[in-house]
């Protein structure tokens, strides 16, 4: 079987792999018949056709900037940041196969069989967040009114800025995608016009805490998506450093172990080797790695100067709140 991991012990750069992987996944699908490894490596290439022709990442993140300067004039009381990345090549290969592993999964324990393929490449399509940009926002205490509660007013700023990004960016030529799910209740703060574009993960916080507002928009001028994330500083706190960041790797780990034992090794070959590459990364010694311009100490000290395990980065941006002692209105 291929996978990523054989790949990631020679010095080759990041492109290198892309590419030598990708093509490798073509032949191993034709010799097994394991037809998913095409869908699979056309999708790599699109990732490393990303990452060689990124000229069209300066216009796109201008018009994420041009939101922030609105921003800024709008809440000149509020401080915050934006951040855009490419996502990963780790974090992407793990998020791929997890799409293969949970859909048969979920297919398997409703229907007792296994899907076709076609239903699970539309399961995979799903994969619309290789760019994303973070929006964190975080109202400064010396703005609060005596008796106002901090993460409240947070929230309403933050369910307010999500209710102007849509129409915001649909003028810059983006298009807000529907949300696709369908959840148990949705905040009232957002509005009916934007309602349905955004996954609500404020209301319907997941089972480990994770808190956010995610939209997904279609760049018509660079034919590609591209996901905004809202939170509140404390939220950004609990995903990046909290509780969220380990607890989602023991919880995935858990999930993946449960639904391997529900499915027979060897009754279906997608399941099989998506089950088998998402174990082999999510178990990776990171310092045993030989990319180039990547280096780790450990799991968690880590340089990263390739976008092989954390996302490159394309708009780091800071906005300070203009008010230092006023109480603002």
């Amino acid at each position: 079987m291929i996978t990523l991991n054989d790949y990631l012990y020679s010095g080759d750069t990041l492109l290198k792999i892309l590419l030598q992987y990708a093509t490798d996944l073509r032949l191993h699908g034709a010799e097994t018949g394991n037809e998913l490894d095409e869908i699979h490596a056309n999708f790599l290439l699109s990732m490393r056709d990303l990452l060689l022709h990124n000229e069209f990442l300066t216009a796109q993140s201008q018009k994420i900037r041009d939101f922030y300067k609105y921003l800024a004039d709008l809440y000149p009381f509020l401080a915050f940041t934006f951040k855009g990345r490419i996502k990963s090549l780790i974090r992407t290969e793990e998020k791929f196969n997890g799409y293969i592993v949970e859909s048969i999964y979920d297919y398997y324990l409703e229907h007792g069989t296994y899907p076709d393929l076609e239903y699970i490449k539309k399961r995979v399509s799903r994969f619309h967040d290789l760019i994303a940009y973070r929006i964190v926002i975080s109202l400064p205490e010396c703005h609060l009114k005596p008796g106002q509660d901090k993460e409240e007013q947070e929230i309403r700023y933050l369910f307010d800025i999500a209710n102007q990004l849509p129409n915001f960016l649909s003028e810059r030529q983006f298009t807000p995608q529907p949300a696709g799910i369908v959840e148990k209740e949705k905040s009232p703060l957002l509005s009916p016009y934007v309602r349905d574009f955004y996954r609500d993960y404020v209301t319907n916080s997941k089972n480990i805490g994770y808190r956010s507002l995610h939209i997904t928009f279609y760049d018509n001028s660079a034919s590609c998506f591209a996901e905004v994330q809202l939170r509140t500083k404390d939220m950004d706190d609990f995903a990046e450093i909290g509780r969220a960041n380990h607890e989602s790797y023991e919880k995935r780990q858990s999930q993946n172990r449960a639904r391997r034992a529900a499915i027979p090794v060897g009754e279906c070959l997608y399941f099989d080797e998506a089950y088998e590459r998402l174990q082999l990364l999510q178990n990776l010694d990171l310092s045993e790695l030989n990319v180039n311009m990547f280096a780790a100490a450990n799991n968690y000290l880590i340089n990263d100067g390739c976008g092989l395990f954390r996302g490159r980065m394309i708009l780091p941006y800071e906005h300070l709140s203009r008010f230092q002692s006023d109480i603002v209105d």
